[in-house]
């Protein structure tokens, strides 16, 4: 079965369900930059894919970074001088901001508040709160909770540790023909997001279950990392086997029910740019491109001008646009399967043009071949773009055209130019032009990394 078979063949509501359903598995895990919470994850992960599991010391230096201490968390909370719970990291782990250093203390209310992070705008919800490379510790609550406490003495406890440990991250490869690789990235540090997070973690995932059951031209390599550190340090380790990777995604907030929108490349015009924008164009649904910012997703650090790989990011409603970002408002309500089975599915899409984007050479190329002879030409009114799709293939299969550049010139969606393709390639009209990646990416990596 190949790439075009598996996406007629998919059943999206069940797919949609499914991936809600792992979703929902993953909801509850404590996750932050490294910790048990990641490792959980992975091996939940690991149980619809084959996932290899890495694990990096703390303190290893990575390209201008440092592997951070493990952080992991037991319990926290806030005690009233009545001994009652106010605050409870049990009901929620966006209650304590990530990798505050453990604290057992009392305090009345005006020193408390220092620590304490609310939303007054959303006064229902929870917001997210990070305290990575700075040693400080605090809560998380809703407005109304702060609102509710009284100038009172209270109890302060934050059990957890910040000691030596690892940096855990999981790869999954798919092997294709060749070694040039697709690399799929997603995030995987956040607690109890689900577009943010867990979305992304979700549409990888079932990339990777689904691909592996299709052959393939090219290699998949499909990252579970924390943000920005991770992929640092993934860089840094595998510099040596970058100049194999021809196209790459991230992938994040596929879960809402935004449009779809794509963050191009840093080089803007890559290969990997042209077929998502074709599949969105030709989606049928209302989406968006965007051109290379350096701030975002992991897609900087990939894109950073030393490596500058061909790497975009896929998403629905970008970052900071939708006001549940990273707060307790991105929760199993906001994350619809509809919307996760359509992210997964104009995925697929790019990710068949990449496969099946080749150059052919017309075998029959002085003066017009006559299409009718062969049965391919069904003539106005009947033939409409099938019969333009087959003009086209000709005329520009001069192996200077791909059959992307052949469907974006002829304002033709590319299911069309290749079923084109395909029908002269049975008629011997046309002829494949080796893939050369492999010598291109060499020459490419000896000039970035050389």
């Amino acid at each position: 079965m190949n790439i075009i078979e598996l996406t007629e063949r998919l059943n999206t509501d069940a797919i949609g369900d499914d991936m809600y359903r792992l979703i929902c598995d993953l909801y509850s895990f404590c996750r932050s930059l490294t910790g048990n919470g990641i490792r959980q994850t992975l091996r939940t992960v690991g149980q619809y894919i084959p996932l290899s599991t890495y694990e990096i010391p703390t303190d290893k230096q990575v390209l201008d970074w440092t592997i951070p201490n493990e952080w992991n968390i037991k319990v926290a909370y806030i005690k009233n001088s009545k001994g009652q719970t106010v605050l409870d990291f049990g009901n929620s782990n966006l209650h304590v901001v990530s990798y505050s250093v453990p604290v057992k203390t009392r305090m009345r209310l005006a020193e408390l508040k220092q620590h304490l992070f609310t939303l007054p705008e959303h006064p229902d919800w929870i917001p997210f709160r990070t305290s990575y490379y700075k040693k400080n510790w605090g809560f998380c609550l809703s407005h109304n909770q702060l609102m509710e406490l009284a100038d009172d003495d209270y109890e302060i406890c934050i059990d957890s540790s910040l000691e030596p440990g690892f940096l855990t991250y999981g790869e999954c490869l798919l092997r294709g023909e060749t070694p040039d690789e697709v690399l799929l990235s997603c995030h995987t540090c956040h607690p109890s997001l689900c577009n943010d997070n867990l979305s992304g973690i979700a549409l990888v995932t079932f990339l990777a279950k689904h691909l592996s059951l299709v052959s393939l031209r090219y290699s998949y390599r499909f990252l579970f990392i924390p943000s920005t550190i991770g992929s640092v340090c993934w860089l840094s380790l595998n510099e040596d086997r970058l100049c194999n990777i021809r196209h790459g995604l991230v992938v994040a907030g596929v879960g809402d029910p935004g449009k779809l929108t794509y963050k191009k490349t840093r080089r803007g015009d890559t290969e990997i740019d042209k077929a998502v924008s074709h599949a969105l164009k030709y989606s049928g649904e209302d989406y968006e491109i965007l051109d290379f910012y350096p701030y975002g997703y992991d897609e900087r650090q990939f894109c950073s001008p030393g490596f500058n790989l061909p790497v975009g990011c896929f998403m629905r409603t970008p970052h900071g646009r939708y006001p549940e970002y990273h707060t307790s408002a991105d929760n199993l309500e906001f994350v619809r399967p509809a919307y996760l089975a359509d992210s997964l599915l104009q995925c697929l899409s790019a990710i068949s043009i990449l496969e099946n984007n080749k150059a052919y050479m017309n075998q029959n190329p002085k003066g017009e071949p006559q299409l009718g002879k062969r049965g391919l030409y069904r003539g106005y009114p009947n033939g409409g773009v099938e019969d333009l799709a087959l003009l086209w293939v000709l005329n520009l299969s001069d192996g200077d055209h791909t059959l992307l550049d052949i469907a974006e010139r002829a304002g033709i969606a590319f299911a069309a130019v290749k079923k084109a393709a395909d029908a002269l390639l049975a008629c011997d009209l046309l002829r494949e032009i080796p893939n050369e990646h492999g010598s291109q990416g060499s020459l490419e990596c000896e000039r970035v990394f050389g």
